[in-house]
């Protein structure tokens, strides 16, 4: 059995009816399964785990795009998270028997059909990416959907896929093969912005933080506070405690404290056993110790 996962992101956090019927549409694929689904007021943005067979996740993620850019008009969205489309991003990552190469050619077979049949704009990022301006998602997305009007008419600009203008209510979209990253945010006890930016720039590898963090400063003004938002892109470089460490210690230079931290969607077990070895200070803990672990690979050797 081949298995891809994919984790899209859409523009909508704030109407569970609207989320639901994009994530039915991959509910019909027998040999997709939805493994998680999570949505944030403040940002107003959904991110849906999914993994399966190559041919039916194809399927199942075009359905899912085509059903957000009927729902979700962006003329009329806003949130904290930066977005440049109805359907923001669109990841494929090799999960078992298949390989990234596998994955750059689904990205791209996808990404030719959402641009031919729904009309909209598709940039290929991270490993699928035709130049080197186009690796890096914050790149593409820079300017949002708004100054993407006037961003796709310079030459540099053109899609991969797709018309040479903005899709009026669903934007543009990114499409793309990586490894697994970790949607990793931070809750601070303050409602100073500043303070937010400040941190995350402490810790974002662009002003000089770890190599493998991208990280923004967000008002969550629901909750009255703000929040050090980032994606981790590679957990066995840049892992989840160092980066967490760091920030508390940031923290404390401005008199905040540190009130929680969640993750977005779903993580590799070797990641939290990482985190956990470390806070625990176990020197000889790794997966064959995790009960649930043994027991899978014992069944299924």
């Amino acid at each position: 059995m081949k298995l891809i996962e994919s984790v899209p992101n859409f523009s909508e956090g704030r109407r569970e009816e609207v989320v639901r019927q994009i994530i039915e549409q991959a509910q019909k694929y027998e040999r997709v399964k939805i493994l998680d689904w999570s949505m944030d007021f403040d940002h107003n943005r959904s991110v849906v785990t999914l993994v399966g067979e190559p041919e039916e996740i194809e399927n199942a993620i075009f359905d899912m795009v085509k059903k957000a850019t009927e729902l979700i008009d962006l003329r009329s969205h806003s949130g904290e998270h930066p977005r440049m489309g109805a359907t923001d991003v669109i990841p494929f990552i090799p999960v078992m028997n298949t390989t990234m190469e596998e994955c750059i050619e689904l990205s791209k077979r996808v990404g030719e059909r959402i641009g031919k049949e729904l009309n909209i704009p598709v940039y290929l990022y991270e490993k699928s990416a035709t130049s080197t301006d186009r690796e890096n998602l914050a790149k593409i997305r820079k300017g949002e959907f708004e100054g993407f009007f006037e961003k796709i008419k310079d030459p540099k600009w053109k899609p991969d896929f797709g018309p040479n203008q903005v899709h009026p209510s669903a934007g543009v979209v990114a499409v793309g093969a990586r490894e697994y990253l970790i949607a990793f945010n931070v809750n601070l006890g303050t409602n100073d912005i500043k303070i937010a930016d400040k941190i995350a720039k402490a810790v974002r590898h662009i002003s000089g933080g770890f190599r493998y963090v991208k990280a923004i400063g967000i008002e969550l003004k629901e909750k009255g506070i703000v929040q050090v938002s980032m994606n981790l892109t590679n957990y066995k470089k840049s892992p989840i405690f160092r980066v967490f460490e760091t920030i508390k210690r940031e923290a404390q230079r401005y008199g905040v404290p540190v009130l929680n931290s969640e993750i977005i969607g779903m993580i590799p077990l070797k990641a939290a056993i990482e985190t956990m070895k470390w806070y625990l200070q176990l020197d000889d803990f790794d997966e064959e110790r995790v009960i649930e672990n043994k027991i899978l690979n014992t069944f299924f050797e």
